[in-house]
């Protein structure tokens, strides 16, 4: 069996052996425990990656039949272009596979399917402890300059 990196879209089938990564993602973020994401919520974030009427999007790394990485995007309109911008949502990678080129493998795929889909941007946002992504994050796109404002409501 190879050794390289496989991506592709998400399957129905692929819930169970993407949900560990999914939650690893979040936890890494803070929503773990008494914070984790409600699973009503990852149901709803699942389903939508096969709903038509979604702009969602996954795709997940494969290396021996395994899953290894996943990547979630999303199409939105924006008031400065005519085509839809692409927010590149969720990124996460195994621990035993970064620095293997996973996270590349999956960004590029992202890029390729939005230019194929009319997009002319990808962009997407890090946490700024997020040191080692960003070592990659700086080899495949320019860093905007913006700084991002949130409210919760």
């Amino acid at each position: 069996m190879s050794d390289s990196i496989q991506i592709r879209s998400v399957t129905r089938d692929d819930f169970d052996a993407w949900l560990p990564l999914w939650d690893a993602y979040n936890a890494f973020y803070g929503r773990s425990g008494e914070t984790a994401l409600p699973r009503e919520i990852t149901q709803i974030t699942w389903e939508r990656f096969f709903d038509g009427y979604e702009p969602m999007h996954a795709f997940v790394a494969e290396r021996n039949g395994k899953i290894v990485g996943l990547v979630h995007f999303l199409y939105h309109r924006h008031t400065t272009m005519a085509g839809p911008t692409c927010y590149l949502q969720d990124l996460y990678t195994l621990e035993s596979e970064r620095g293997k080129g996973v996270g590349r493998a999956l960004i590029e795929a992202v890029y390729v399917r939005a230019k194929a889909d009319g997009s002319q941007r990808v962009y997407w946002q890090t946490h700024e402890t997020n040191q080692t992504a960003m070592k990659l994050y700086d080899k495949v796109a320019d860093r905007s300059g913006f700084v991002v404002y949130r409210k919760a409501l």
